[in-house]
């Protein structure tokens, strides 16, 4: 297997990973808290790696990681939620399957990356497919709740593509960006959670260990897969793993909730996934004259920072 290969399928884990959220919040978390649960994701993982890493931003990389953080995190869980409340959870699926358009235009503006025709048929077959698994007939459709869902994708698209184009710090490893966003992110949402859905709920077993899962595997180790993915692959190449994560969802709901899989939905999953399988075949190239240059890294003494614990075989493998 080609060393390519093997970081597509690590970076697929992140995905697959958030795949398992809507199980895991329906059969394990209190009920109606989608902010506190947003809150609960981000921000004990965030501190978790920044305990690990022991590493801070600095100069400039205050700004950057607070932006990445409110774009990945802070914005996108908020708009999420919006979207998952005002519309069925299919349509909302769909429309936050739009993000690898979204990053192929941003990544042709932002990184100089040329689309080829076959990443563009990938990217609208993978929203096909994923339209057929989840989309039940006479959904509704909410405006704002639309809305919401397109600016969750673009929040996320936008991130992605501006965590590609600035890179890391030298002698900061993938974990460390990873806890500062993650912090920076919950920081963002803990007002808008207590403001909106007011004190925390009374928290059983099953509750604190649900959270758990969703702090440590689901958001610090696979937002910290997704982070690395990026530094490694093309941004529109990362971008089509995502279906994996609602495709991730049928397959959990059909396997352990009893949920229904008929044949619409099998096609769906064979379109969603062969489609994810051509955007890794299929990578952008640089657009000639708008390649932009790498930002320069200055090194761990000069910048003031800690050497984070990751730093090992931290250098992205182009």
């Amino acid at each position: 297997m080609s060393h390519k290969a093997v970081t597509v399928a690590v970076t697929a884990l992140a995905p697959v990973s958030w795949g398992s959220t809507y199980a895991v919040t329906t059969e394990f978390l209190p009920p109606d808290r989608p902010l506190f649960t947003g809150l609960m994701r981000a921000l004990p993982a965030g501190l978790a790696l920044l305990a690990l890493t022991r590493a801070l931003p600095r100069g400039a990389w205050w700004g950057k990681a607070a932006a990445l953080g409110a774009l990945n995190i802070g914005a996108f869980f908020p708009l999420l939620f919006l979207a998952a409340y005002r519309l069925p959870g299919g349509v909302a699926a769909v429309v936050g399957s739009v993000g690898p358009l979204f990053v192929v235009g941003l990544a042709a503006l932002l990184l100089g990356e040329r689309t080829t025709p076959r990443t563009l048929l990938a990217a609208i077959a993978a929203a096909f497919g994923v339209s057929l698994v989840v989309l039940k007939a006479g959904a509704a459709f909410d405006l704002v709740g639309v809305v919401a869902g397109l600016a969750s994708s673009l929040a996320m698209s936008a991130g992605t593509v501006l965590a590609k184009r600035w890179g890391r710090p030298a002698g900061v490893g993938p974990l460390a960006l990873t806890g500062w966003q993650l912090t920076a992110g919950g920081l963002l949402i803990a007002p808008i959670a207590f403001l909106v859905e007011g004190p925390p709920p009374a928290l059983t077993g099953t509750n604190l260990a649900g959270y758990a899962y969703l702090a440590l595997a689901n958001t610090a180790v696979g937002y910290w897969l997704w982070f690395r993915g990026i530094e490694r692959l093309p941004a529109t190449s990362v971008t089509l793993l995502g279906p994996l994560s609602p495709l991730t969802a049928a397959v959990i709901g059909w396997a352990a909730l009893g949920q229904a899989l008929g044949p619409v939905q099998v096609a769906g999953m064979v379109i969603a996934f062969g489609a994810t399988l051509l955007g890794q075949l299929t990578g952008a190239r640089p657009v000639p004259g708008r390649v932009p240059q790498p930002q320069p890294f200055s090194d761990a003494e000069d910048n003031g920072q800690n050497v984070s614990m990751d730093v090992k075989g931290a250098a992205p493998a182009r």
